[in-house]
């Protein structure tokens, strides 16, 4: 006589089972956390149906196969790496089929694929949403016919209830990437733009990059055009920089996205005869080709370890974020060849030291309604950031701030040329958008190649107390009113690097005892390791701080700055004007 099981003593009657349902339908749909959602159906299953292994398999229509998304009792190794065609073993059966396969003893079963000796009875139940295959549940046993009729009947009738929500999931997921990638691809201009060191650019890559597709091993090479090979720029494998050999161009998967200059994805490499074997534990590579105007200059290369990882969703996010990174990346070396030689101008850093001096105003000057804290600091002996104000006969007070693309004497004198244009053109144009378009003119008239600037104008009103704010490409400014944070939105090109720009104004009605806060990107991009200080880490700090004098607010943001970065030194050139409403 059989053994009384679980599911037979839980389910004497009807309602019972009725019941069960209702609360397996309850936990499926009370997450769109597909991890969350799978280990929950692991738990339901393992609660009415005694088993020693459990596999989610999921179905991937591109690869036409099943991948291994979640498991209890299955070696590491096959739950990474399993990948099981249609057809195949008792689980592609099953997808194939589409209707559930119990195998009372699985060494009388020519189907069956060995996960563990010990394995004696196993029971698989398709899922499926929508009249389409989700995947599989499976459950192997040490026991012989250790599952039953009863459970086959209970496996499906559980597999129509999570088969839906598993999908809804996955989509729910794809649809996060998806919104993920246009928010990054939102920022990366101004992300990318305003870095023109070539090392940290790169990183500042990898990490945006990592934010959208959890690589194991990620990789930017930059073409050698006379020597015909791919110089390896930036490498990283498990969060650590690594050391790569360059590529002959056509050479390897790298070379041939570079050669055919477009996107190359190897779903298993080891099938890939142009796989050049670097880590015997990559599975998976997505080449796509950096071009610019028409021009290679290098590929970005991204390796995993699972079998198939890279999608079409994945190879799109990296073909649209591809020729930002070109742009970036090039920017980086001209200004890297700009940097060298600056290296041969050390001598004159102390004769524009002096000149900056002179034209940036080192203490607030007195301005009608408003009180001013200044603080400023290069990250070499001179800074490229800049400001400066200027007062009109009808009250108004003209207040510029900007940053010079790059850093040191190069930055510096492109910054004092900025400060006489100033001077000269503030008080013919009393419109904030008018004397951006004609900054932005004049200095294209003057046009010095790979040098440009990002600007803020802001008027000042104190018989209105408003501000007018025009931006060409600067960090907006944040308002701080009683300890809530307020940040303005203003978006424009730089000035001195595309011809015809037209500029907007922007109103920032302001109250007494409010907070205005300018300060430069050299800010949040500050580096303490690989961690950058960030917006939400300022922003906290404003609220904390929004009540003090600004010349305290100032003082506390770079001293916060300092507590963060340790030993790291400073990354780029950083500048804090604080501004209160009297």
């Amino acid at each position: 006589m059989a053994t009384p099981r679980k599911t037979q003593v839980r389910f004497r009657e009807r309602a019972d089972l009725l019941d069960f349902l209702l609360e397996v339908s309850a936990v499926t749909a009370e997450t769109l956390d597909l991890d969350r959602l799978m280990s929950n159906v692991a738990d339901i299953v393992k609660d009415v149906i005694p088993h020693e292994l459990f596999a989610i398999l999921l179905y991937h229509e591109r690869t036409r196969a099943l991948l291994m998304r979640y498991s209890r009792g299955h070696r590491d190794e096959v739950a990474k790496n399993l990948s099981i065609g249609l057809g195949e073993g008792i689980t592609g059966a099953t997808a194939a089929l589409r209707q559930p396969i119990l195998v009372p003893d699985t060494r009388k079963e020519p189907r069956y694929l060995n996960a563990l000796d010990a394995v004696r009875a196993e029971l698989a139940v398709p899922m499926l949403a929508r009249g389409k295959l989700v995947g599989v549940i499976d459950l192997q046993a040490t026991r012989l016919n250790a599952f039953s009729e009863q459970d086959r009947a209970l496996l499906a009738l559980i597999a129509n209830r999570v088969g839906g929500a598993i999908d809804n999931a996955r989509l729910y997921r794809r649809v996060e990437r998806q919104n993920r990638t246009l928010r990054v691809l939102s920022h990366l201009s101004q992300e990318f733009s305003s870095i023109l060191e070539i090392d940290e650019l790169l990183t500042k890559i990898a990490i945006t990059v990592r934010a959208l597709i959890n690589f194991d091993a990620f990789s930017i090479y930059l073409l050698d055009t006379d020597r015909k090979l791919l110089h390896c720029r930036f490498s990283q494998r498990y969060d650590e920089k690594v050391a790569i050999e360059n590529i002959e161009l056509g050479k390897g998967i790298t070379g041939a996205a570079a050669q055919s200059r477009q996107p190359i994805r190897v779903a298993d490499v080891t099938q890939d005869p142009r796989y050049i074997w670097s880590h015997e534990d990559i599975r998976s590579e997505v080449a796509v080709p950096l071009i610019l105007h028409d021009r290679v200059i290098g590929v970005m290369d991204l390796e995993s370890v699972r079998l198939a990882f890279f999608t079409d969703d994945h190879v799109r996010a990296l073909s649209l974020l591809a020729p930002q990174i070109a742009t970036s990346v090039e920017n980086a070396r001209l200004y890297e060849e700009l940097a060298q030689r600056e290296r041969r101008m050390e001598e004159d850093l102390s004769a524009a030291f002096r000149l900056q001096s002179v034209l940036l105003p080192r203490t607030a000057p007195d301005i009608a309604g408003l009180e001013i804290g200044i603080r400023a600091r290069p990250a070499r002996e001179i800074s490229g950031d800049l400001y400066d104000f200027f007062e009109h006969k009808d009250g108004t007070t003209l207040i510029a701030f900007g940053d010079v693309s790059g850093k040191g004497a190069a930055a510096a004198l492109y910054g004092a040329l900025i400060s006489g244009l100033l001077r000269i053109l503030a008080p013919r144009r009393r419109g904030t958008s008018q004397l951006m378009r004609l900054m932005n003119e004049t200095l294209l008239e003057r046009k010095v190649d790979a040098q440009y600037a990002t600007l803020s104008l802001l008027q000042w009103d104190p018989a209105h107390l408003s501000f007018t704010l025009t931006s060409a490409g600067t960090l907006p400014p944040i308002l701080c009113r009683d300890g809530k944070i307020i940040v303005s939105e203003s978006t424009g090109i730089p000035i001195g690097l595309l011809e015809d720009q037209d500029y907007e104004q922007v109103a920032i009605p302001a109250e007494s005892g409010d907070l205005l806060l300018l300060y430069s990107d050299g800010v949040e991009d500050q580096l303490s390791g690989t961690e950058d200080y960030g917006r939400e880490r300022l922003e906290n700090l404003l609220s904390a701080n929004c009540r003090k004098r600004p010349e305290e607010v100032a003082s506390a943001i770079l001293d916060d700055i300092d507590s963060f970065r340790g030993a790291t030194p400073l990354t780029d050139d950083q500048t804090v004007i604080a501004l209160r409403v009297l």
